[in-house]
């Protein structure tokens, strides 16, 4: 039995961008405390859970004080219960809001709370987040899958996929895979440099130039990953994120490269992907195909699943219902895992259950807008994920994960492990 919560209450921070964000702090009777910042993306899928923001002119519109005014609703429910009862609160949070999209007290609001009060308990009990939640055999450290090069909605340039990623596998320990992509990330900004384009960095801390296709943004991380010294295919491979939604016209039903002014159906995309993945050395796609097109993703995994993730954001929001519906579609075999499009920590643990009982792998990951919370780091060793996604070698919001998983391996010692080789996809 843990103390009982004492007070909650929250406050307008800054975020990444220039945005708010909304800082949630749980105290229980003993004194303990606990913080969460809960964040929001560019890039967001119709079927998240809701974010109140106040509309008006303060902040662009993005002012929290409806979600403060929340949190104090929520207050008034969890005042007295026991902080460790993690299920009963995150209960409450979801009866008091009453709705299926958390639009009445707002995912931020009951998020923040949620993840507050987890954190309060773990310092009740004098443990590390990590192992508060998952206990003694919390002891993976994750792949980190670095964002190194923008596009999409994360870029102001022509490339239509929004992520390319690096996945150091063949490291021995987080802290080498880390290593690894810095590397790789230094690196392409020197192949950059004498290829004459920009070396600033989008939203998320990868570069972002003004590359004329989508080929040429993955040859010039090819070349990058090989002036670091390092083998593409065996020592690290590429991920993606196409973020196909953001080019789907759901009128027409058809994928509409802005680069090449080339429109593709859902069958013309798959063959697009197996031709890449068969050209490339590409271990994971994220969002491939648009969030309501469930007979292309089924089509893709039938065509290239046995031998690249295909990981489900926009499409499965971390939710069990869309979670759900996928498993028995056979529509990815991978799941994109992030705290807020739920709205509770409980709702998110069950996600990643749901998804590694049925033999897919999860991907815990930050969002574009982001603060120094670091409770994703935590929650990637805690449910064992083997996978994280937090960002570039670049911008303080994600580095500060980085850093965490540094100071869990440290603590974890020789009881660490890294998942690297043994990737089920390799």
């Amino acid at each position: 039995m843990g103390d009982k919560i004492r007070s909650v209450s929250a406050a307008e921070i800054m975020a990444e961008r220039g945005t708010l964000g909304l800082e949630v702090t749980v105290t229980t009777e003993n004194g303990a405390t606990g913080r969460s910042t809960p964040t929001a993306g560019v890039s967001a899928s119709k079927f998240e859970a809701a974010f109140v923001v106040d509309g008006g002119k303060r902040f662009g519109g993005r002012g929290l004080g409806r979600a403060i005014e929340n949190v104090e609703k929520a207050a008034r429910e969890l005042i007295g219960v026991d902080v460790s009862r993690q299920y009963e609160i995150d209960k409450l949070l979801i009866s008091t809001d009453g709705t299926e999209n958390k639009s009445n007290l707002g995912a931020n609001a009951m998020l923040g709370v949620s993840l507050a009060a987890a954190r309060a308990a773990a310092t009740e009990y004098g443990l590390p987040l990590y192992k508060y939640i998952g206990g003694v055999n919390a002891n993976t450290l994750p792949i980190p899958m670095m964002n190194i090069l923008n596009g999409g909605q994360h870029a102001d340039n022509k490339i239509d996929i929004q992520e390319f990623m690096i996945m150091p596998v063949g490291a021995e320990s987080f802290s080498e895979a880390l290593r690894m992509g810095t590397e790789v990330f230094h690196h392409l900004k020197a192949v950059l440099k004498s290829k004459g384009h920009s070396t600033n960095v989008g939203d998320e801390g990868g570069f972002a130039p003004n590359l004329s296709s989508n080929e040429e943004a993955i040859e010039v991380v090819l070349e990058a990953i090989k002036k670091a010294g390092y083998t593409s295919g065996k020592d690290i491979f590429i991920a993606l994120d196409a973020a196909a939604s953001e080019f789907y016209d759901k009128e027409k039903k058809i994928y509409h490269f802005e680069s090449t002014n080339e429109d593709l159906t859902s069958s013309d995309l798959v063959k697009y992907w197996k031709t890449w993945s068969e050209k490339y050395p590409i271990l994971s796609i994220e969002d491939g195909l648009d969030e309501d097109d469930w007979t292309g993703w089924a089509e893709l995994v039938k065509t290239i699943g046995d031998k690249v993730q295909l990981v489900g954001d926009d499409l499965f929001v971390t939710n069990v219902k869309r979670l759900s519906r996928g498993i028995k579609e056979k529509s990815a075999n991978s799941i994109l895992i992030k705290v807020n499009q739920i709205g509770t920590l409980t709702e998110t643990i069950e996600a990643v259950k749901m998804a590694t009982e049925n033999s897919m792998t999860s991907i815990i990951s930050h969002r574009s807008g982001e603060t120094e919370d670091t409770t994703i780091a935590d929650l990637a060793v805690a449910l064992n994920t083997g996978l994280i996604k937090t960002g570039s070698a670049s911008r303080s919001d994600r580095i500060a994960k980085y850093n965490q998983l540094l100071r869990i391996e440290e603590a974890l010692g020789n009881s660490a492990k890294y998942v690297g080789k043994d990737f089920k996809f390799l």
